[in-house]
């Protein structure tokens, strides 16, 4: 008997970091892990686009450290949305471990030498790095009262409005707001 899949992932948050907190979702009862292993994790981060390279193999333990991460992430973005301080040990050792490094590299393309920024390694710190900058960028660069959680009374996802009118209730109409507008209206009908 194989194991059973993870279950899809949902990139509605607008956001890189908010879309990473969204990887355990749904009802405390009936709670979703995306990254339930090793290879979810790795999974996840090419579905989200930031590691392409087919090569590159899960490192052992990244599930345990992507996990964490994610659990330390959300303590934050919910504590500096309330103004509160947080601990960001787990947020900070992956900042150090997977500093990229740098290289001066010959640009066929203009025929000059070029600064290039990549990858250290595979390690578990580097494959996550890009992870943890989105959270720096979102909890530095952004206003964190446009970060909300769906209306929807069954979800948790979180997502960021980058609407006009910072309007937006669901996060997403595909998943939440159509149902939700349906609902609203049957309980108009029956209310009639």
């Amino acid at each position: 008997m194989s194991p059973p899949t993870a279950p899809a992932p949902h990139f509605v948050a607008g956001d890189l970091a908010l879309d990473f907190i969204n990887t355990r979702f749904g009802p405390a009862a009936q709670r979703l892990d995306v990254l339930r292993d090793d290879d979810s994790v790795l999974q996840w981060l090419r579905l989200a686009g930031v590691q392409s390279d087919a090569s590159v193999r899960a490192p052992k333990g990244i599930g345990k450290l992507a996990r964490a991460l994610r659990d330390e992430m959300e303590r934050m973005v919910t504590a500096a949305s309330a103004g509160e301080a947080f601990e960001a040990k787990i947020v900070n050792d992956v900042l150090e471990a997977g500093r990229p490094g740098k290289a001066l590299v010959w640009d066929a393309r203009v025929r000059r030498p070029a600064l290039v920024e990549r990858r250290r390694n595979d390690s578990s710190g580097s494959l996550l790095h890009p992870i943890v900058v989105a959270l720096v960028q979102l909890l530095t660069e952004k206003d964190l009262r446009h970060v909300r959680h769906c209306e929807a009374h069954d979800c948790t996802l979180l997502f960021h409005d980058t609407t006009k009118s910072h309007q937006r209730r669901w996060c997403s109409m595909a998943l939440c707001g159509n149902r939700m507008k349906v609902a609203a209206y049957r309980a108009r009908q029956y209310a009639d």
